[in-house]
């Protein structure tokens, strides 16, 4: 059957368009499919494609004009990115760039409204403006946090299983080679942890935002040290229990449903360190001298606190003004702001700086891994969780990774001593007993 007249107009004002759009970036890993199957800029293999599903596909993709309309559009299967997602986010700053330029937005808008249009309407959009606005109240207060929490971790616990390792490490791995898998890079990021705190047997040590629980399990089994850990997800929470149950260390690990601001300072019950991975991207920047203050409160004279999250990094992002897709279907509330915000925020309360570590580039290949094997399962991901929820995390994953690999963003492990009444931090002078791989008990 032969395209009508009007078939082929709309097809050459969209190639209009996409030269509009892509017009001085470099295409040489992404291209561009048409409904009809038909590619642009030309035939040539690329490692990514942008499949567009049909004529309006242009217009759900850009006319909203910011980067949350744009992933809505994949969201909602306005456009499909097959291959290596990867690839296509080498050209996501370009687009966001233009997105945030009124001028070339006013011009490719003026492009667009020529298009097709329709009265589709994406059924995560509304889910999520649905669900969104229950989570109200100031930030940073208690419920509020919770709900924000709960909103990403209680997706499913069956859905984390098919991308995370087998232990459920979800924070960065630590690598010693690129070609590690990934249950090897995350025994030996926990392995690592527990070196930098100086676990010793008989010690108590509180995790904070705790997760599933692999951290409070290896340190108490392999380090002898009383570990307990808290959380705000209850299925996270009842994951955990399980797992100590069945590793014979429930007289020696617990796992309690808690907010930092409700950790018992009790005198005769202070820990000897105290571990935070992941968990202060859900404090926000005002409230981090509160976060310090109640683990520094917890803290025996002489202990230390290790404390791993997500920072801005050196090279700049594009301006998202209306607001990033991860902070609205991923993320709530979330917040990474610069290292020194978090170290002066630290110190504020009486904890003094001793390391500040840089992961960025371990956690850039953890996410290729959970991108991978998120990709992997597609079909099993489908029996827990709906077509739009995978693609949420498909692109969560993808753009991370990139942001990591551009230096977007960074990941911080800093440690902290509490200095006794003489001033002393009771630690070694070098960081040599880091790096062995000699486990204490």
């Amino acid at each position: 059957m032969h395209a009508s007249s009007a078939e082929k107009n709309v097809e050459e004002r969209t190639r209009h368009v996409l030269s509009e759009i892509f017009g001085s970036c470099s295409l040489e890993k992404v291209g561009v499919r048409l409904w009809d199957r038909t590619a642009w800029p030309d035939e040539r293999p690329r490692a990514a494609v942008l499949a567009l599903k049909h004529p309006e596909a242009l217009g759900q993709m850009f006319l909203p004009g910011t980067e949350v309309g744009l992933a809505e559009a994949y969201l909602h299967n306005d456009f499909d990115i097959e291959g290596d997602i990867e690839a296509a986010f080498e050209i996501a700053d370009f687009l966001l760039g233009r997105l945030n330029n009124w001028k070339k937005k006013v011009k490719l808008a003026g492009l667009l409204v020529a298009l097709p249009g329709r009265n589709g309407r994406s059924t995560m959009r509304q889910a999520a403006r649905q669900l969104l606005p229950r989570i109200r109240g100031r930030r940073s207060l208690l419920e509020r946090d919770r709900r924000a929490v709960t909103f990403h971790y209680d997706v499913s616990n069956d859905f984390y299983r098919l991308w995370l390792d087998r232990q459920m490490v979800y924070s960065c791995a630590y690598f010693q080679s690129p070609n590690d898998d990934l249950d090897t890079a995350q025994e030996r990021k926990l392995d690592y942890l527990c070196h930098k705190l100086r676990l010793r047997a008989g010690q108590r040590l509180l995790d904070i935002g705790c997760g599933w629980g692999a951290l409070v399990l290896h340190a108490a089994k392999h380090f002898g040290v009383r570990a307990e850990g808290i959380t705000l997800s209850e299925p996270q929470a009842e994951w955990g229990r399980a797992r100590l149950a069945d590793a014979g260390l429930k007289k020696d690990a617990t796992i309690e449903l808690r907010d930092y601001r409700e950790i018992s300072t009790n005198g005769s019950r202070l820990y000897d360190a105290i571990v935070s991975v992941g968990m202060a991207e859900h404090v926000g920047r005002e409230r981090l001298p509160d976060y310090f203050r109640a683990a520094h409160r917890a803290l025996k004279p002489g202990g230390v606190f290790l404390n791993q999250a997500i920072g801005e990094g050196v090279v700049p992002r594009p301006d998202n003004r209306n607001g990033s897709f991860i902070e609205q279907y991923v993320f709530p509330d979330g917040d990474i702001p610069p290292l020194p915000i978090m170290l002066r925020a630290a110190e504020s309360v009486g904890f003094e700086i001793r390391d500040a570590e840089n992961l960025r580039e371990h956690y850039g290949l953890t996410l290729r891994h959970w991108l991978h094997r998120l990709e992997a399962h597609h079909a099993e991901a489908r029996s827990v969780v709906d077509e739009t929820t995978y693609r949420i995390w498909r692109l969560y994953l993808a753009g991370s990774a990139h942001a990591f690999r551009r230096g977007h963003i960074a990941v911080y492990q800093t440690l902290f001593a509490k200095l006794d009444s003489s001033s002393r931090a009771h630690l070694p002078l070098t960081r040599a007993d880091w790096y062995t791989q000699n486990q204490v008990v």
